[in-house]
């Protein structure tokens, strides 16, 4: 539901053909964050749920990164392109390919997990960059509240995951994400 609630944001850009004062940074992080817990699940093994979830979470923050490039003034546009680049393509072959090198067996799966919780502390960060707009506008328009209800509900469900399947890097990050957020 988390990758799902910014559906009404989306289709009020697809309406009225402008991101408004929509950000960018918010499916930019998410992306970059399925991607490494998509990479951590293949380290660690056996862990299809991870890839599952993720996989689906990579293609829908792909689909909204597209609808904004499509609807977004050039300058929007560009500085989209660029964090993109920056944390999906620079980033991350940088982590692939420096875990790969240096660290192996149980060593890879602490440094990639330790990644993970650190980007993952970046998705529930990133919708903060909207804080600035919200504060000038005087309007909590652009901060929707159906992402934050299922943020929390998304911590919970994560945390009880790592917590029962002992995953001590699926549920501190999740864990972490919470504590942040209150």
């Amino acid at each position: 539901m988390v990758f799902l609630s910014p559906i009404p944001t989306f289709y009020r850009i697809y309406r009225k053909k402008s991101t408004e004062g929509f950000q960018s940074v918010p499916y930019v992080v998410a992306l970059s964050s399925c991607m490494l817990l998509i990479y951590y699940a293949l380290v660690k093994t056996n862990a299809i749920l991870l890839i599952t979830i993720n996989s689906f979470g990579c293609f829908i923050e792909t689909a909204y990164i597209t609808i904004y490039l499509i609807y977004a003034t050039k300058k929007a546009r560009v500085f989209c392109i660029q964090i993109f680049v920056l944390l999906n393509v620079v980033a991350f072959a940088a982590i692939v390919l420096l875990t790969r090198l240096a660290f192996t067996g149980p060593d890879r799966v602490t440094v990639v997990g330790w990644i993970c919780v650190g980007f993952s502390l970046c998705v529930f960060a990133a919708p903060l960059s909207i804080i600035r707009l919200v504060i000038r506008t005087k309007s909590v328009e652009f901060m929707p509240f159906y992402l934050s209800f299922f943020l929390t509900l998304n911590a919970i469900a994560w945390f009880g995951y790592g917590f029962f399947t002992k995953d001590l890097y699926v549920e501190v990050k999740k864990d972490r994400k919470q504590l942040i957020r209150s």
